[in-house]
């Protein structure tokens, strides 16, 4: 076949062209690699080998191959349609599913604190060395977090962490750090006002817990016993060799500014600085955590009632940056929103006091996937009001279940606060 011979595709193939296939004897079923086509039949099996090209001798055809046909380019895929509704709902489900894996991971390093908490209780008689050891890792972890981070989100716990978790240490704690974070406390002071925030009830263990636990008023005696957990718990200290802030702070949480507090009736100059601190975040948990749960404030109520009415008895610069700390709507606050749904406040952010995350009541949603809102990504959301408990319709306050004992906890964040 002429060296010249020109190609073409197998679409242009047809009865009468003489073609040559360039392939060996065992790549085709033909006699021969050279032939004149007869029938549908040789020019089906000639495409059937899926060649881009082949020859074909002009010579030697009884016609032209087929014209070739133009090639169009395929065309190009529709631009799928973007439904913004649609969009819209795919990226808030991711926000609701990214913030639900955050809350988890915050209760569960509540839970994880407050067992340590209570091993330490537990141990602290019989190794005090190690109860104390625990205690500097308890606080020296939640001092890195605080001072690590340019923001740290204050979360209310709301997931089921057992009853019997010494929550109100780790509350007072978690708090008093947050308002010495407020207050610009370098990390020495921290830690020493953290550890004290932790250990401040530690003279409890020398009272019966007949005292302790009496849901009823307590008698005269029975008063002056409780009270007395401030000097058992300065004799314990010295025993573990506390240091003197810190021992101020478990002997001083009880005094207040006005000389009204006990155990010595001390006014404010007399108080320690940080024991001031303490003061106001062990009176705000004691009002939200009381032991009879019909008498517990919210915590906007319980901050309400500390600035108008008993302002007297704490630190005025203090209990101002406990407030800017807790935000307006504190974690654990019910409320209302503008478009007169109700939620439950889960977390808050200081430097966006006024936009919480919020977990909303929908009856057509089932509480375990309840809509959660960080109204901080939806600027045509606002809270309207903070609402009691008994304001609500008993559908609703079952729904968002506010805890029975309020917990607090905090998260790094790390975007710029």
């Amino acid at each position: 076949m002429p060296a010249h011979t020109p190609y073409i595709s197998p679409e242009q193939l047809c009865i009468g062209l003489y073609v040559h296939l360039d392939l060996s004897w065992w790549e085709h079923d033909f006699a021969f690699s050279s032939f004149k086509i007869k029938d549908e039949a040789q020019i089906s099996a000639l495409r059937a080998l899926k060649l881009k090209q082949l020859r074909y001798d002009p010579a030697r055809s009884d016609c032209p191959p087929l014209a070739q046909a133009e090639s169009t380019p395929p065309p190009a895929p529709a631009e799928p349609t973007v439904d913004p509704q649609s969009q819209e709902r795919q990226q808030r489900a991711e926000r609701l599913r990214q913030l639900r894996t955050r809350l988890a991971d915050v209760d569960r390093r509540f839970i994880e604190a407050s067992q340590r908490i209570k091993t330490l209780n537990q141990t602290l008689r019989s190794r005090p060395e190690d109860a104390m050891r625990q205690a500097g890792v308890i606080v020296g972890a939640m001092v890195e977090t605080l001072l690590g981070a340019p923001g740290v989100v204050l979360h209310g716990i709301t997931g089921k962490a057992a009853e019997d978790s010494y929550f109100h240490a780790l509350n007072v704690t978690v708090l008093s750090l947050l308002l010495g974070r407020q207050l610009g406390l370098d990390s020495e002071a921290c830690h020493s006002l953290g550890l004290g925030a932790l250990l401040h009830d530690i003279g409890k263990l020398e009272v019966p817990s007949k005292v302790l636990l009496k849901a009823e008023p307590l008698t005269r005696p029975e008063q002056q016993l409780l009270q007395m957990h401030s000097d058992f718990g300065l004799r314990m200290g010295q025993k573990l060799m506390l240091d003197d802030e810190v021992l101020r702070i478990i002997h001083e949480h009880h005094e207040h500014c006005d000389g009204s507090g006990y155990p010595r009736g001390l006014r404010e100059a007399a108080i320690g600085r940080l024991s001031r601190l303490v003061a106001i975040t062990n009176h705000f948990d004691n009002l939200c955590n009381p032991l009879d749960p019909r008498q517990a404030l919210s915590p906007h109520e319980a901050l309400a009632l500390m600035f108008k009415q008993q302002r007297e008895r704490f630190d005025e610069v203090a209990l101002k940056a406990f407030i800017r700390v807790m935000g307006i709507y504190p974690p654990g606050s019910l409320v209302q929103l503008e478009d007169e749904r109700y939620a439950l406040v889960l977390g808050m952010n200081p430097s966006q006091a006024l936009k919480p995350t919020l977990i909303v009541y929908d009856a057509e949603v089932a509480k375990e996937e309840a809509l959660i809102l960080d109204l901080a990504q939806e600027p045509k959301l606002a809270i309207a009001r903070s609402l009691r408990p008994a304001q609500l319709p008993l559908e609703v306050l079952e729904y968002l279940s506010p805890r029975r004992n309020l917990s607090y906890h905090i998260e790094p964040n790390h975007k710029p606060a």
